[in-house]
């Protein structure tokens, strides 16, 4: 089962969705989306990190750090 954030994220021209997983060993991981529809292109890219963390807010707080990043930065960093 995945915890879905209604909670989009408008940043600039895109809009980012957060979002946490569940692990087997009681943690949860982190993935988002970046979307952007303007213009004649559309871009969507969807981010899941191997990484556990102990608290689902913790996930989520990630995952938007790592959105903001993708969507703020020129050359953003590897994941």
């Amino acid at each position: 089962m995945h915890q879905i954030s209604n909670n989009a994220i408008s940043m600039g021209q895109y809009v980012v969705s957060p979002a946490t997983h569940p692990t087997d060993c009681g943690g949860f991981r982190a993935s988002f989306s970046v979307q952007r529809a303007a213009g004649n292109g559309s871009y969507c890219r969807v981010f899941r990190f191997d990484k556990a963390f102990a608290s689902r807010e913790a996930a989520r707080l990630y995952a938007v750090t790592q959105g903001w990043l993708q969507t703020c930065m020129a050359h953003p960093p590897v994941c």
